[in-house]
């Protein structure tokens, strides 16, 4: 059967039903569409293809900059001179297209972010671009400098390459040293900064394994796990003060159309209320070590969704039946609410969880 589910076909919460005052015949409507899926048919036989991001490329090399404050003009400057050794998108090649990209956090959204020009083809690119940011030398104090270098293809699609973060709380401005160019090593995305960095808002949501739906069946069934996403708080603002969001949920490994639900979109709020319940049934007790519910908000406009945020809710072992996939990644406040819930069958594990980037799983039809 095809399956291009558009819509809100998970069985509703009993909270939303009880408010709508639902006829018993529009219950069982609702439960009997909730878009189930079996996870143990595609038990590791569909494994996703990434679109880059965090975590997919190996990070090494070195990259060469310098900073310093200018009175006069009351601005910081990086001045980005070059790179080596960079790890190779390309593996074949051997070869990138590094651009480097600076932050100054937390602040991240007020300064914005810069970035020098892309230098093809190349592991060793040279740049000497000067990044300006406007700020008061006092400001800089409660500041990290955040410089992170990526890799951009020709669908304009990003792979972080590495990063180098300087606190400069301590930063000795009237030091010549501190002012010459300086070789730093390149170093893996720490996820606390990262989390703080992004600040992508936080997802209020309950979990349940039901380990037999149909209890006292003589034959051996197969477990349900229930997905309650009640809301979402203080979600990023992208385009002004717009905001129309919703959630969609995949279970890896399975990322066909059939696996995908979503809930309805919330408009005109930053912290939306769904209390929307998803239900995924064909769960045999190993798939629970081997599948991963992924959890990602959008922000929809027009013809358009733009990712806000999400989450990953498993073991994060990076392994999934055998294969080594970069989606098992959860953090352990993700992988603490999947063990409680594995752990207590039958019962509601709640937890809210702060939304984080994701490399997002291409949809296999």
């Amino acid at each position: 059967m095809s399956d291009d589910r558009e819509t809100d076909t998970a069985s509703e919460s009993s909270y939303q039903l009880s408010r709508h005052k639902k006829s018993p015949s529009s219950l069982t409507n609702l439960s009997s569409s909730s878009g189930m899926t079996s996870l143990s048919s595609v038990s590791g036989s569909v494994m996703s293809v990434y679109s880059g991001d965090f975590g997919n490329l190996e990070v090494k090399g070195n990259i060469q900059f310098a900073i310093d404050y200018v009175d006069s003009l009351k601005e910081l400057h990086v001045f980005v001179a070059q790179c080596k050794d960079l790890a190779a998108a390309d593996i074949k090649k051997q070869r990138s297209d590094p651009y480097v990209k600076t932050y100054l956090l937390p602040d991240k959204g007020k300064m914005g972010k810069k970035k020098t020009l892309v230098v093809k083809k190349t592991l060793n690119p040279v740049y000497n671009e000067i990044l300006r940011y406007k700020v008061e030398k006092q400001i800089l104090k409660t500041q990290k400098l955040n410089v992170s270098v990526w890799h951009r293809d020709t669908f304009k699609r990003n792979s972080f390459l590495g990063e180098v973060e300087l606190d400069l709380e301590t930063w000795d401005w009237e030091n010549k040293q501190n002012k010459q160019l300086k070789w730093y090593p390149l170093k893996r995305k720490t996820a606390p900064v990262a989390l703080e960095a992004e600040n992508r808002g936080e997802m209020k949501l309950a979990l349940q394994y039901v380990p037999e739906p149909i209890p006292g069946k003589k034959l051996p069934t197969t477990g349900e796990v229930h997905i309650w996403v009640k809301e979402c708080l203080d979600l990023p603002l992208l385009r002004g003060n717009h905001l129309n969001s919703f959630v969609k949920c995949t279970i890896l490994p399975d990322t066909s159309r059939k696996s995908r639900q979503k809930t309805r979109a919330v408009g005109k709020t930053t912290n939306p209320v769904f209390n929307h319940t998803m239900v995924y049934d064909g769960f045999r007790p190993e798939d629970l070590t081997e599948a991963c519910v992924e959890l990602t908000v959008w922000d929809h406009y027009k013809l358009t969704n733009q990712f806000l945020g999400g989450l990953r809710i498993g073991f994060g072992t990076g392994k999934s039946y055998g294969t080594e996939v970069d989606w098992m990644d959860s953090t352990s406040e993700e992988v603490a609410l999947w063990e409680k819930m594995v752990n207590s069958p039958n019962t509601w594990i709640e937890a809210t969880l702060p939304l984080r980037m994701l490399l997002i799983a291409k949809i296999s039809k």
